[in-house]
């Protein structure tokens, strides 16, 4: 397995090159094809619109916006490519940013999104990654706002439960798993069951991983008076990882997001990228 199309979504926010120059490293390490996607928002007549505005002028501004954005997020699509030998290709829809994407993302290997910016003042969802990473059914890797310091990859923090969710989100990262210096598999308040952990739980995964050639290590640990999430995110400090790899809980309902607590933290706070699998 590998990622050979990688899509990544281009917008005009300010964290948006940082997401780009991540999607474009990841692409030339893989040897990907690279798809830069932006996507037009269409024009909305205000809720409260009573004819007393002229029509022409509200269009002409949104025109304006629209097309100042798309500017922007090629600028800097092109900017994050400029110098490498990629395959690359710049795409553009008009439509509502996480329909497009969860449609789009059912055709490549891997989707990069970005973490949801609270400054963000664009007409990008705030539930953007969760929606699209559960509606896509591809791993979906989610570039914190605050931007990365190193290309993801190297140390990996693999989240496991022996869940659907998390055996879904482990193969779905075995590319990056197998090229990773160190992989830690961190299992919470483990119980053993016969529907799910072994005797000794993370054994049965670290076994499986390891005749993919990844080196990998257990960790078992207890969240105690802390929620699951933030257990994740000091131990992916203590170990110096730059990525997160875990299944995301959760599902949509007439776009009310219902997620578990340690998707909800791991979305609100990260500190490293994060690759979720529904």
């Amino acid at each position: 397995m590998a990622y050979k199309t990688i899509l990544v979504h281009c917008d005009a926010s300010k964290a948006a090159p940082q997401r780009m120059a991540v999607a474009a490293e990841l692409a030339a390490h893989h040897g990907a094809h690279l798809v830069g996607f932006h996507a037009r928002p269409p024009f909305e007549t205000p809720a409260f619109f009573d004819g007393g505005f002229q029509m022409d002028a509200l269009f002409k501004a949104y025109d304006e916006s629209v097309k100042a954005d798309q500017a922007t997020s090629a600028a800097a699509f092109d900017k994050a490519i400029k110098g490498r030998h990629l395959s690359t290709e710049w795409r553009v829809v008009d439509g509502f940013a996480d329909s497009e994407l969860a449609v789009q993302a059912r055709y490549v290997d891997l989707l990069v999104l970005g973490q949801t910016d609270p400054d963000n003042t664009l007409p990008t969802p705030s539930d953007l990654p969760e929606a699209v990473a559960l509606a896509s059914g591809r791993p979906t890797l989610v570039v914190p706002h605050i931007g990365v310091t190193a290309p993801p990859g190297k140390t990996v923090l693999l989240c496991w439960n022996a869940s659907r969710e998390s055996a879904r989100a482990a193969t779905d990262a075995l590319p990056f798993l197998k090229a990773a210096t160190k992989v830690i598999a961190l299992v919470i308040d483990a119980k053993t069951s016969a529907s799910g952990h072994g005797a000794e739980p993370g054994a049965d995964a670290a076994t499986w991983l390891a005749r993919h050639g990844v080196k990998v290590t257990v960790q078992r640990d207890v969240a105690a008076d802390f929620d699951v999430g933030a257990t994740i995110l000091s131990r992916a400090a203590d170990h110096a990882a730059d990525m997160i790899v875990m299944g995301l809980y959760g599902h949509s309902r007439l776009r009310e997001m219902v997620l578990g607590g340690a998707s909800r933290t791991l979305l609100g706070s990260m500190t490293v990228p994060v690759l979720m699998a529904h």
